[in-house]
């Protein structure tokens, strides 16, 4: 698999987890003119915006950490763009979700790690 087929994949399995976990899945690969975020969710009352991050090993690091402070603010503002043209702003409470998704070789899933409120 090639790294946009690994982050598909990747992004899929969080769906399924995400759900398990009791998550309403609201959109994926939501996209506008500032970008993307992965899944927007509902959570009780909450609309949690998720970036999933896939990885076949650790030689860069985990997952999480390349969710760096400029990622963070990327995925911001086009979590305010849905809330802005998508939502009613003041029925819900927001915040923004990591899952990690740990692979091998044989695109075997060893760990999914859900972090709730990352940033």
């Amino acid at each position: 698999m090639n790294l946009k087929q690994v982050g598909r994949f990747g992004e899929d399995l969080a769906v399924d987890f995400l759900k398990k976990q009791g998550y309403e899945i609201l959109r994926t690969n939501f996209r506008c003119r500032l970008g993307e975020i992965d899944i927007i969710a509902k959570e009780g009352n909450t609309i949690v915006f998720v970036e999933v991050k896939t990885r076949k090993s650790l030689k860069f690091g985990l997952p999480s950490e390349s969710v760096n402070f400029k990622k963070q603010l990327h995925i911001k503002r086009v979590a305010e763009y849905f809330i802005a043209y998508h939502l009613s702003q003041d029925k819900y409470l927001y915040r923004f979700d990591v899952v990690e998704i740990f692979i091998d070789g044989k695109n075997d899933v060893t760990k999914i790690n859900l972090i709730k409120d990352a940033f």
